[in-house]
């Protein structure tokens, strides 16, 4: 074979092995970002089935806060209910977050409700789930750190805008307030 023809067919195979090991990086890479998503799903779900808990064991203290507690309960099912973008997402949990301390700041006025063995309970499960979603969520947005690196940087950039590889939003919360885990003084 002529040796200018075999450096050519290496050098496509060669081209296409490069190829197969990008679009495969990307594969996978985005595969992290779902199953990722998957760990912050799962935590959420958790969390919303606490705040029902919790709100009934606040109602039982409070009776007069009926707006917040159904403004907790609207904010939980809507974010319960949202399979969207994660962006869109996020934007649900914040809702939910900002409605849930405020049934926090209401169990605040009711010290025998703070002394509750449930409440405290219920409270200390939420801090912990607060805790496991945040860690899930930087887990979640390195994903997609290194995911939406590899989409823009050359040379994957020309395979990841060929085979239809986007950039992934991040899971971020807008609020300060709400970046800090749900707590009460005690």
């Amino acid at each position: 074979m002529d040796p200018v023809a075999l450096v050519a067919v290496g050098g496509g195979v060669l081209l296409l092995i490069i190829v197969v090991a990008i679009y495969n990086g990307l594969v996978g890479l985005r595969n992290h970002i779902r199953e990722s998503w998957a760990d912050i799903d799962v935590q959420m779900k958790r969390r919303y089935d606490l705040i029902p808990n919790l709100v009934e064991t606040v109602k039982g203290y409070a009776k007069h806060e009926k707006e917040t507690f159904a403004a907790v309960v609207e904010a939980r099912n809507r974010a319960f209910g949202n399979n969207g973008r994660y962006a869109e997402q996020a934007q649900d949990e914040n809702r939910m977050l900002d409605a849930l301390k405020r049934v926090l700041v209401v169990a605040e006025g009711y010290p025998e409700l703070k002394a509750n063995q449930n409440f405290l309970k219920l409270q200390q499960e939420l801090v912990d789930t607060e805790d496991k979603i945040a860690a899930a969520r930087r887990f979640f947005n390195g994903n997609v750190r290194d995911y939406n690196n590899r989409t823009q940087m050359f040379p994957s950039s020309i395979i990841a805008g060929t085979f239809g590889f986007r950039p992934e939003e991040y899971f971020e919360v807008e609020d300060d307030a709400v970046r800090k885990s749900v707590t009460v003084a005690l």
